[in-house]
C-alpha cells in the first residue's frame, strides 16, 4: 500500500490528537498539579536575570569532566544539595508557534505510524486488525521518547505518569482513527 493512500487518517488523527491534548491541558484537572508555582518567584528570577544565561538547559550540581566529578568539591556539592535543573528559554514563549510545532510533531508521529502499519496491514484489513498495529505503535511514539530525559531532568513521578496517560489516550485516538479510515481493498 502507498503511504499517500493514508493521508486522511494521518491528517485527521493529528487533528484529533491535537484537540484532545488541548482539552487535556486546558480543561481537565489531571495535569494542573504537575507544574508547581514558586513560593517566591522573584527570589529566583532576579539572581537568574543578573547571570544573563544564554538559552539552554542547566543542571546542578554539575561538572564538565570525569576528573572534576571525582573532586572533593564536587562530591561535597552533590552531598549537600540542592539538586535541580532549569530551562532558560532566551525569549518570551510564543504559544502560537509552540502549538504549531506540536501539531507538526503529531503529523510526524502519524506518518511514521502510517508507514509501519502500511507494511503490516494491506488495504482492506479489518478495523480491529489495524487498531492492534496502530495502537501500540502510536502509544510507544507518544509515551516512550520523553521518559529517559524525564529521569535525568528530575521530572516528578506524577508528571511522568500523567504524560504517560496522555500518550496512551493519544495512541488510542490515533488507532481508532486509522481503523475507521483504513482504505478498502
Amino acid at each position: 500500500m502507498e503511504l499517500t493512500q493514508l493521508w486522511l487518517p494521518i491528517l485527521l488523527s493529528s487533528v484529533f490528537v491535537f484537540l484532545a491534548s488541548s482539552i487535556m491541558w486546558m480543561a481537565l484537572p489531571h495535569d494542573k498539579a504537575d507544574i508547581k508555582v514558586l513560593p517566591d518567584e522573584k527570589a529566583l528570577t532576579e539572581p537568574l536575570a543578573k547571570l544573563d544565561l544564554p538559552p539552554g538547559t542547566y543542571m546542578w550540581p554539575n561538572c564538565q569532566s570525569g576528573e572534576s566529578q571525582s573532586s572533593p568539591e564536587f562530591k561535597a556539592r552533590m552531598d549537600a544539595g540542592p539538586w535541580g535543573s532549569i530551562n532558560i528559554l532566551g525569549c518570551k514563549p510564543n504559544f502560537g508557534a509552540h502549538l504549531g510545532l506540536v501539531f507538526v510533531f503529531y503529523i510526524v508521529v502519524s506518518v511514521c505510524v502510517a508507514y509501519i502499519t502500511s507494511q503490516a496491514r494491506a488495504a482492506g484489513a479489518s478495523c480491529e486488525s489495524v487498531f492492534w498495529v496502530v495502537g501500540p505503535t502510536a502509544i510507544l511514539a507518544y509515551c516512550a521518547g520523553g521518559i529517559p530525559g524525564a529521569f535525568f531532568m528530575g521530572k516528578p513521578k506524577r508528571f511522568m505518569l500523567t504524560d504517560f496517560i496522555d500518550g496512551v489516550v493519544y495512541g488510542l485516538i490515533t488507532a481508532a482513527t486509522f481503523g475507521w479510515l483504513w482504505p478498502a481493498a
